[in-house]
């Protein structure tokens, strides 16, 4: 295989409930994100500071930030979309990294953050030149790769100049994002292989939605394509409350399962995943999308006790 190990980054507290309608408690917040630290998740987007009239899930940011675990050892995300979202996560004292966001396409980027495409790089910039003054690390996800929804297709070039533009503010990675999950693995190939050939020495990170069903494929394509790290929300929950149609993340129990079965290495324990999607299931009310949420794992330790029984 291409690689032994993959970083996955936990975005479930953030992405995966920014776009649920039903309010989610601070207290739970921060039971997922112990969660996801005890099943090994070493990196979590842990909230956004972002306008809580625009997404009213992420209004209680300075309170689970607040209430965060003292680890040495995870790296907790802050996603901002401007240096008024920068100060805010920099004034907690509890987020290691923030995310800054840039769009590939002005309709999107005037709805997301109000800016144009290269608005968006240009803050994207400042947020990383911010963040390293206040002595963190930052990173910078660019939006619509893939495709937009009010542009439809989206330029390749475009993509790259703008993931060189952003490298030179010196970020720790660049993520594509399919947001509408409109990718498909040949072209998530392709633009994996240019923009890391285009940043190099800096890692690629990819994030993508399963919105028709492409999802882990693309995931695996990324992969073979050399991108380093993987985004994905446990349960599969997720969307944009800009992105008409956008549906969940990548499972993080589905890409676990992938793969471990491939054989690769993150880091992460799949039951302890899987538990935790059961529990957000209780919390959420409803059944999430993650397939190897309600199939289990394989082998399957209860389906080996039946066997031994019969």
């Amino acid at each position: 295989m291409y690689t032994e190990t993959i970083e996955i980054v936990e975005v479930s507290p953030r992405d995966g409930l920014q776009n649920e309608k039903q309010p989610i408690s601070t207290e739970d917040k921060l039971t997922l994100i112990n969660r996801a630290i005890d099943a090994g998740a070493r990196r979590i987007e842990v909230t956004s500071f972002v306008n809580p009239k625009a997404v009213p899930q992420m209004a209680d940011a300075d309170a689970v930030c607040a209430g965060l675990p003292e680890r040495d050892d995870v790296t907790y995300i802050g996603l901002v979309m401007n240096l008024r979202g920068a100060e805010r996560a920099i004034a907690t004292g509890r987020i290691d990294q923030l995310g800054a966001v840039a769009v590939a396409t002005d309709t999107f980027a005037m709805r997301n953050q109000g800016q144009t495409s290269d608005g968006s790089v240009d803050a994207a910039r400042a947020i990383i030149k911010r963040a390293k003054e206040a002595g963190l690390t930052a990173q910078a996800t660019i939006g619509a790769s893939f495709g937009c929804p009010f542009e439809g297709e989206v330029s390749e070039d475009h993509v790259v100049a703008m993931a060189k533009a952003i490298a030179e503010a010196g970020p720790v990675e660049i993520a594509l994002a399919d947001t509408i999950g409109v990718g498909n693995p040949a072209h998530v190939a392709r633009l994996v292989e240019r923009v890391r050939e285009a940043i190099s020495p800096l890692p690629v990170r990819v994030h993508f939605h399963n919105t028709r069903g492409t999802g882990l494929a693309n995931v695996w394509a990324a992969i073979s394509a050399g991108a380093q790290t993987v985004d994905a929300s446990i349960g599969g929950l997720g969307g944009c409350p800009f992105a008409p149609g956008a549906a969940g993340n990548v499972a993080t129990d589905d890409v676990l399962y992938m793969l471990d079965r491939a054989k690769i290495s993150t880091g992460l324990s799949l039951d302890a995943i899987i538990e935790t999607n059961h529990w957000l299931a209780g919390v959420m009310d409803k059944e999430l999308p993650a397939m190897v949420g309600k199939a289990g794992g394989f082998p399957n330790p209860a389906d080996d006790k039946e066997r031994n029984a019969a």
